[in-house]
């Protein structure tokens, strides 16, 4: 089977369903900018697994990683693919919740706002922070205009503050000095 069909060659592509839209439809904005999200939450955790003790990280960064697949095909979903994906478990969110309430309090409260920057996987965390705000932005848009499951809006919601807590918490396990905006 080859890769290329030459149905996407107008434009089109299709939703689960079969319904066909323009490639710049909100859904496929949305859930295109998660696939994106994707590559930087793999490249993040290949840049961790590189790091003494950080498998804790890792396993969390993977199991992201599954939940944003399952996000991308509910974002997916055309009219006529409802009841073809499986809703997000809610436990998704709990879990991330749990994670920030951990890492919030185990880092020292914010006086100053912080910087990306400092080490690369640092870096990387700000870079999944801000993709991850841009697909709750896309998944909003679709939301507004197809509707969307609550429970990817709730997700989305929580993953940026995952992403900042995440690189607050990683200053520590590295010892990395945060970069404090000093205006």
């Amino acid at each position: 089977m080859k890769i290329y069909t030459k149905q996407g060659d107008g434009g089109l592509t299709s939703l689960i369903g079969g319904e066909r839209v323009f490639k710049t439809d909100s859904r496929v904005e949305a859930y295109g900018t998660v696939d994106e999200l994707s590559a930087f939450v793999a490249m993040l955790a290949d840049l961790l697994n590189r790091e003494e003790g950080m498998a804790c990280y890792v396993a969390e960064l993977r199991q992201t990683l599954a939940e944003a697949m399952a996000v991308e095909a509910l974002l997916a979903v055309g009219e006529e693919g409802e009841g073809k994906v499986k809703p997000l478990d809610p436990q998704a969110v709990l879990r991330l919740e749990e994670a920030i309430d951990r890492m919030q309090s185990e880092v020292p409260p914010i006086t100053k706002f912080t910087l990306p920057g400092g080490h690369p996987v640092l870096s990387m965390c700000h870079i999944c922070r801000t993709v991850s705000r841009r697909a709750e932005r896309e998944a909003l848009r679709a939301d507004h205009e197809h509707g969307i499951d609550p429970e990817v809006k709730r997700w989305l919601n929580r993953l940026s503050d995952y992403f900042y807590l995440l690189g607050r918490r990683l200053t520590l396990a590295l010892q990395i000095e945060e970069v404090e905006w000093i205006p």
